[in-house]
């Protein structure tokens, strides 16, 4: 893949992550102050429930940040494109689905 087009799906694909980021951020700051109200609840550890799904969701968004930041340093190091653990070549057409692969498809199954 050319590095253009490999900074063109990291960009897009990190722009993506942050928005999703700042949502969960959001709702989970809602949830928060929901939970913090006076008020009949049917559950009471509705608020709760909800609060750790936010904050799940947040970590995973944070963990594929992180990812693509790796990506970014191995495009600029020049072994973007290779497994990061053989260094065999990664198809395209999965950079394509995922710019931040480290893995191939049999690697990644392997896990």
């Amino acid at each position: 893949m050319e590095d253009d087009r490999a900074r063109a799906l990291l960009g897009a694909e990190k722009s993506r992550v942050q928005a999703l980021l700042s949502g969960s951020l959001t709702a989970g700051q809602q949830d928060r102050a929901a939970a913090n109200e006076p008020g009949d609840f049917t559950d009471p550890a509705e608020p709760l429930i909800a609060e750790q799904e936010d904050n799940a969701v947040a970590e995973g968004l944070r963990e594929r940040l992180a990812a693509i930041d790796r990506a970014e340093r191995r495009l600029e190091e020049g072994s973007f494109g290779r497994s990061v653990r053989s260094g065999v070549a990664i198809p395209d057409e999965r950079l394509e689905a995922d710019p931040a692969a480290e893995l191939t498809v049999e690697e990644a199954a392997e896990t």
